[in-house]
């Protein structure tokens, strides 16, 4: 029996040890939808997941990809519950002559991986718990959307490549830049050589801020909290640790939590560093070398850096520099000219290569004008996403070596291929934690 197979019988074991809906047979949608629907569980149904999970909701309805989200998952049973209604709504809204099935209800991941007519999976949990998820639903055999950044540490980003290539299973990471016009034609025009060589790439971030009521409280009786902490250290609840109980759209407080989240370094800096990997073409390597400091203040429960500044060097010589601040974007720099570009926004310090037609020769980047879209449509036709695994991970990788930097205070060297500190047991002894069992990777 194969390792695949060993793991989907576990996962069946699991679940059948916990109450839980059973999936419907897609042919229930109506008398006019194809056998094949694609069926959907959204795992993390607070902000990030309800923005993903309308994004398939929409995008699924198109006829190349006919998708449907037919599980939610949430250790927030309120949550969960609020978005089955969304889903259920927007069904009898859109599609008012078919006849739909009620849409099951998981808190255990693991439960919702179980189900054998799930197709594929959205995964918008908080950033300690991506890699896990991720590399279980691969395991599954279901294919996947996953927030960025793709994963907390960078081990359990190479454990996580391994698992989507040996299931063969399609994984888009959130990094919806990719799929935005403005990004790619940036990125396509300093491949093509239009700023002459590549000198420097300049990254900014947004800053994070505020402070967290570290004040403990009851567990509220809708929200499984051991199962919120997972692999993460155990911790007393306050609500400004985890989310708002009254509120789906308020920014959840764990973003500024170590060791929930590494900060604006991880949550912006891997949409940033993703657009200079892109342009730069080492999608499938980074920087050699890395220097970097940030402000910790203290912030009562929040501990995430604030301002920080960072170096790193490519093995060209293309030096990447990031830091805090506004607006949010990415600056490539060459001999003599400079293309910027943000979201909303794309300028160059000589405005009419923006218009220039593309040259003889020139190459061209993935065509994505949606991102789950893309993800949906890969779904079917079995083509890597615009944004694959090896390429969140490697975007991710940046991110979290210039957190290194930060918190260990010096200059350190960094291997892309080996994917280690180069003679520096200490640093590449921070490269993991100890996960709170049972967990781990």
């Amino acid at each position: 029996m194969s390792t695949h197979q060993l793991h989907r019988r576990n996962l069946l074991k699991i679940a059948a040890g916990i109450a839980g809906p059973t999936i419907v047979s897609s042919r229930v949608f109506g008398k006019d939808a194809p056998s094949n629907t694609l069926q959907i569980g959204c795992i993390g149904t607070g902000r990030m997941g309800h923005g993903d999970m309308g994004a398939c909701l929409t995008q699924g309805l198109g006829k190349s990809v006919h998708a449907r989200i037919v599980a939610v998952c949430d250790v927030d049973r309120r949550r969960a519950k609020h978005a089955r209604a969304v889903v259920q709504d927007f069904y009898n809204r859109e599609l008012p002559d078919m006849t739909h099935p009620s849409v099951a209800i998981y808190d255990d991941f693991r439960t919702l991986l179980a189900q054998q007519d799930i197709d594929g999976v959205t995964i918008s949990t908080p950033d300690h718990w991506h890699g896990l998820i991720a590399i279980a639903s691969a395991e599954a055999g279901k294919d996947i959307y996953l927030q960025k950044p793709l994963t907390y540490t960078i081990p359990e980003g190479k454990r996580l490549v391994h698992a989507v290539r040996k299931n063969r299973v399609i994984l888009q990471t959130g990094s919806q830049q990719r799929s935005d016009a403005n990004f790619r034609k940036a990125c396509e025009l300093v491949r093509n050589g239009r700023l002459g060589r590549l000198r420097t790439i300049r990254v900014t971030v947004p800053t994070d801020q505020g402070v967290g009521d570290a004040t403990t409280a009851q567990i509220p009786s809708n929200l499984d909290y051991d199962m919120w902490l997972g692999p993460a250290p155990p911790a007393k609840y306050a609500e400004d640790r985890v989310h708002p109980q009254a509120s789906l759209t308020g920014r959840p407080g764990w973003l500024q939590i170590e060791p929930h989240c590494r900060g604006m370094i991880t949550g912006w800096g891997s949409h940033m560093f993703d657009i200079a990997q892109w342009g730069h073409g080492s999608d499938e390597t980074g920087p050699v070398a890395c220097k970097a400091t940030g402000d910790f203040p203290h912030r009562w429960l929040f501990n995430v850096h604030t301002t920080f500044h960072a170096s790193l060097r490519y093995a060209d010589g293309v030096e990447l520099i990031a830091q805090s601040g506004e607006p949010a974007g990415v600056v490539f720099e060459g001999e003599g000219s400079w293309i910027s570009v943000g979201r909303g926004r794309l300028e160059a310090q000589h405005p009419k290569i923006l218009d220039a037609p593309a040259g003889l020769g020139d190459a061209h980047l993935y065509r994505s004008e949606n991102h789950m879209l893309n993800f949906l449509e890969c779904m079917r036709s079995r083509r890597d996403p615009v944004c694959p695994v090896e390429v969140g991970h490697r975007s991710n990788s940046i991110c979290v070596i210039t957190h290194m930097a930060m918190k260990l205070g010096r200059p350190l060297q960094w291997d892309p291929e080996a994917e280690q500190f180069v003679d520096d047991d200490q640093a590449n002894a921070l490269l993991n934690y100890d996960y709170r069992p049972p967990w781990g990777l």
